[in-house]
Formats: C-alpha cells, sequence, structure tokens
C-alpha cells in the first residue's frame, strides 16, 4: 500500500500557501513534516485527510480500499482534541468508538496502551492538558484505520506519554501501517523520513 501526493498546490484563505509538492509514503513508513509555524504543515496534513481541497495536483492510494476515500481511510488526530468535558474519559472513548466504527472490545486496550485506564470513570474536565491529549490519540486505535494523520501529537505530552506515542506507531508501522506527522521536535519514530516544508516551497 502506498499514499501518493503528486504537485499538490494548497491555499490558505484564497491565497497560495504550498505548490509542487510531492511525496510517497509505502507500509510501514512515516513522513515527518518539518518547518516554520505558519508554512502550511497542517494545511498538508488537513488536505490529506480530505478536510480541504488541493488547488492542483492529486492525493491517492495505491492498495488501499478502492471503496473508501482516501479521507475514510485516514485517522486525523489535530490541534484540538475533540474531548467532551462532560463525559468520562470511557465515555469519550465509547463515542469515538461508535463513530468510527470500533474494533470489537478495543476501547479498554486503547485507553490502557496511552496510561488512562484508571482515569476511565473520570470526566475529561478533570483532566489535565497532557492527559486530555493521550485521550484524543487513544482514537487512533479505537477502528483500524491503515494511515495515521498526526499533528503534533507531542504537545502537551511529558517524556512517558510521548514514549508510550512511539510504541503505538511502532506497532501500527509493523503492521504495515502509514503515519504523516507534523512536528517540531524530534519523534522518535522508526522507518521516518523527513519533508522539510519552507519558504522556497511556497507560492
Amino acid at each position: 500500500m502506498k499514499l501518493l501526493a503528486e504537485n499538490l498546490a494548497l491555499n490558505r484563505g484564497g491565497r497560495p500557501l504550498l505548490a509542487g509538492i510531492s511525496f510517497v509514503v509505502g507500509a510501514g513508513e512515516a513522513l515527518l513534516l518539518l518547518g516554520a509555524n505558519g508554512v502550511g504543515k497542517t494545511t498538508l496534513i488537513r488536505a490529506v485527510a480530505g478536510l480541504i481541497a488541493p488547488a492542483a495536483g492529486s492525493i491517492r492510494i495505491d492498495g488501499g480500499d478502492r471503496e473508501r476515500s482516501v479521507g475514510e481511510q485516514c485517522h486525523y488526530v489535530g490541534h484540538l482534541n475533540g474531548v467532551k468535558a462532560s463525559l468520562t474519559v470511557a465515555e469519550n472513548a465509547a463515542f469515538w468508538g461508535r463513530f468510527l466504527g470500533r474494533k470489537p472490545d478495543g476501547r479498554d486496550a486503547a485507553l490502557a496502551a496511552f496510561g488512562l485506564a484508571s482515569l476511565r470513570d473520570i470526566p475529561a474536565a478533570y483532566l489535565s492538558s497532557g492527559q486530555q491529549r493521550r485521550l484524543a490519540l487513544a482514537r487512533v486505535l479505537l477502528a483500524h484505520r491503515p494511515i495515521w494523520l498526526l499533528d503534533e501529537p507531542t504537545a502537551s505530552l511529558d517524556q512517558a506519554a510521548a514514549e508510550a506515542l512511539t510504541r503505538v506507531v511502532a506497532d501500527h508501522l509493523a503492521a504495515g501501517g502509514l503515519v504523516i506527522a507534523a512536528t517540531h521536535v524530534p519523534l522518535g519514530f522508526a522507518k521516518a523520513r523527513e519533508l522539510a516544508l519552507s519558504a522556497a516551497a511556497t507560492a
């Protein structure tokens, strides 16, 4: 399986932001998007997720599910955690599991992988920012999606939580999954390549 972006051009606010962007990510690989704030990392991830239409170029999958769009084969975890404050940790996970079509009995394992099992009955309003981020990331384990799109995934995470994320990503890659992550810090992902977005790539 491969994710291919060919000669992408992306706009933001009606103005050209990125042009001539091409890359290929194969099964078991991670692609790290690097660059200064505002250069277009989030915009590029959102385009892969199908949330933004490219001004030019294409994004496609070779070897994926032909009945589903690229976006439907992706998990997208953006800057906003998508956590409902009035629901407990377990209830938040249950909601996302239903929405995503969760794997049978996957909720408890997903929470445990991110160190949230002991907090399952705590309302999300009482979680720290790092705990809320872990709850958002646990979403990727609630249903199978071959492509994970992670925007600054380690934001608010302590070292132990960041290491938990690294382990989860390593398992996903070992199973043939793909990861695209925007980051300002080293993530420690195995089989990771880098795509630097800079002023030279903007229009």
